[in-house]
């Protein structure tokens, strides 16, 4: 865990704060490729991706902060300023971006479908970046284990098992908990490398992406929500990633179902 790289005077960076840019950077860089390729302007891809980063880590931090809001934000609320240093729901972030993406497609009267599978094709390549800055961290956590990581004083992980006495105030590591945001950066990895791979085949079907995206992350989330050891919010017997997994899954289905018979013509 190096939550901080590295400190100059005031001017500190934040391992979470630059794995998202780094995820940002590469999933720019990868939508455009995908513009090229399908002869649109790469132009004007920055004012939708940059109105959808912002968007995202809004509706990120807000559904983070609600979610958390008693245990780590109401004594302490100018700490909600601080999103360089972790704390964003995928969820919240991906709803907010959604709403301001599909505005700003019907604004500028583009093809819906067509710029949401590029879109989608790119956004697990940036999810793993930010995973691997949870875990750098120590933020989404799995739960305790015979086997796993040990994060050290002060992290995530060692409060939350002080707080219900697993461990003394003096331990200098939490027990071991499963490395969760290693195996979703793992599986986003992979979920992007065949989307992007099979974005030549898959652009004859406008809408087929998005639908895999939708089932494919759902699913991912979904699992590793079983192993998750931090505090969230339930909604009935799942958790809240949960349930707006069962959700995007449902929602794949409506893609379809409004996409099928134009996929059947072709």
């Amino acid at each position: 865990m190096h939550s901080t790289l590295f400190q100059i005077g005031n001017f500190t960076i934040h391992a979470y704060g630059l794995c998202l840019a780094l995820g940002f950077l590469a999933g720019w860089n990868a939508a455009v490729y995908l513009y090229k390729a399908v002869r649109r302007n790469p132009d004007d891809l920055s004012g939708l991706v940059i109105a959808m980063m912002i968007s995202g880590v809004l509706g990120g931090r807000l559904a983070y902060v609600l979610e958390h809001w008693t245990s780590e934000f109401k004594d302490n609320p100018m700490q909600i300023l601080r999103v360089d240093q972790g704390g964003l729901m995928f969820y919240g972030g991906l709803i907010l971006a959604a709403i301001t993406a599909s505005l700003y497609i019907r604004l500028k009267k583009q093809n819906f479908f067509e710029t949401a599978d590029i879109i989608l094709t790119c956004l697990p390549l940036g999810q793993a970046f930010g995973r691997i800055g949870c875990f750098m961290h120590g933020c989404c956590h799995g739960a305790q284990a015979s086997w796993g990581v040990c994060f050290p004083k002060g992290s995530p992980a060692w409060i939350l098992q002080v707080s219900e006495g697993q461990i003394p105030r003096t331990a200098t590591s939490s027990l071991p908990v499963i490395p969760t945001q290693l195996f979703e950066s793992g599986a986003a990895a992979l979920l992007f490398v065949g989307l992007f791979f099979g974005a030549p085949k898959l652009r004859k079907y406008p809408g087929l992406a998005t639908a895999l995206y939708l089932d494919g992350y759902a699913i991912i989330r979904f699992c590793i929500e079983m192993m998750r050891g931090d505090v969230r919010m339930a909604v009935g017997i799942f958790s809240i990633s949960q349930f707006i997994s069962l959700c995007l899954i449902a929602l794949s289905g409506v893609v379809v179902l409004i996409n099928i018979k134009r996929w059947r013509n072709s």
